[in-house]
């Protein structure tokens, strides 16, 4: 089984969401996707965040993708960073191939994330390019550490020996959470 993890706060859910799931299962020929709604990003203030439950809720509602399960996981384990939740996802699912899913965004301030490298090192790392970060990505501190371990988009990435990085590169889609609160106020 290959699962992609892609990890947020969904405040809220959007079309880049699913656009960087259906992009995963096609290119990397994922089994599944799973959403691992965050209760509260360590990164991002608490302020503004809509509550975990409803967050949850409505990413579910939101996705409706036979291929793509909402999980909470994060809250039923306890882990508050991705290095604890891959980690203990790792050992809870031994047989799983998991490749963790991120915008090109998140791979150019990665770097503030808790043992990052250590992420890269764990599972294969897929980045879907995002107008207006991909070339910047390309350039990032974590791109830069890990060009050699550069691996195709294709069916073998997910069962790639860590580390492996890949660019999944499409036309971007440009839903954000950003504005898509900022037009609901």
């Amino acid at each position: 089984m290959r699962i992609g993890l892609l990890g947020g706060s969904f405040n809220p859910a959007h079309q880049g969401h699913i656009h960087a799931s259906t992009l995963a299962l096609k290119q990397l020929h994922l089994d599944r996707i799973w959403w691992l709604v965050s209760p509260q990003n360590p990164l991002k203030p608490a302020s503004g965040m809509a509550e975990f439950e409803s967050r949850l809720k409505a990413a579910k509602a939101f996705a409706r993708h036979p291929r793509i399960a909402v999980t909470g996981i994060e809250a039923e384990l306890g882990t508050r960073f991705t290095i604890d939740t891959l980690r203990v996802l790792r050992r809870r699912f031994p047989h799983i191939h998991f490749v963790w899913l991120m915008g090109s965004d998140n791979l150019i301030q990665i770097p503030r994330w808790r043992r990052w490298r250590e992420i890269f090192r764990l599972v294969p790392v897929a980045v879907v390019t995002r107008p207006g970060t991909a070339l910047a990505a390309r350039n990032a501190k974590p791109a830069t550490i890990f060009r050699n371990y550069a691996a195709p988009a294709d069916a073998g990435f997910a069962t790639s020996r860590p580390p492996a990085l890949t660019i999944l590169d499409a036309k971007g889609n440009p839903s954000s959470a950003t504005l898509l609160r900022a037009s609901r106020s």
